[in-house]
């Protein structure tokens, strides 16, 4: 049995949940999600919390999905209530971020300047400030969304190990190497 599975999911308040031919659907001030839970694991909403239970006669597979589905409408009950945030830091000469909307403008010492049109569900700020590396601040309700548009802005540029530049995230350590110089004696 998995032990993620068996954990109950408390309901805050102003959060509801709507179990219907086994899509469960859930509406908060931050939005509203829903996502498809296999037919075989049981959804109960009693007394405001959600479990999910899976057959003691039940496949591999089942007893993965039962951990599964839990952990994603747990991500779902906290998005609608509290949101998801991931902040995105520029490190390079030149390196530079923009948003008018939800069109986010890079300058990453390309020859052109990259255009991406972010979904309605994400919510996105850039800051420059003078002497400090530029951020992109990203917040939405859907976590699965927004680790995809992390790792799509990310994909531009990803951190290279020598001199540190590129796009990471706030917090992130990369692991450096020592150049040519330390290698050759």
């Amino acid at each position: 049995m998995s032990r993620i599975g068996k954990l109950p999911i408390d309901i805050p308040s102003g959060v509801t949940v709507d179990i219907k031919n086994d899509v469960v659907t859930v509406k908060g001030p931050k939005g509203e999600l829903s996502q498809f839970v296999d037919p075989s694991i049981e959804v109960k909403n009693e007394n405001g919390q959600l479990t999910f239970i899976c057959p003691d006669n039940a496949s591999k597979q089942v007893h993965a999905f039962h951990g599964l589905y839990r952990a994603l409408v747990h991500n779902m009950v906290v998005g609608v209530s509290e949101g998801f945030k991931k902040e995105l830091e520029l490190v390079g000469v030149g390196y530079r971020a923009s948003n008018q909307g939800n069109i986010i403008e890079l300058a990453l010492g390309y020859t052109h300047p990259i255009f991406i049109q972010l979904p309605v569900e994400v919510k996105v700020e850039t800051v420059s400030e003078r002497n400090k590396n530029p951020l992109i601040k990203l917040e939405s309700c859907d976590k699965q969304l927004l680790g995809q548009i992390c790792a799509k802005l990310r994909s531009f540029r990803m951190p290279e190990p020598y001199k540190g530049k590129g796009m990471k995230f706030v917090g992130e350590e990369i692991r450096r190497k020592s150049g040519k110089t330390a290698a050759a004696k």
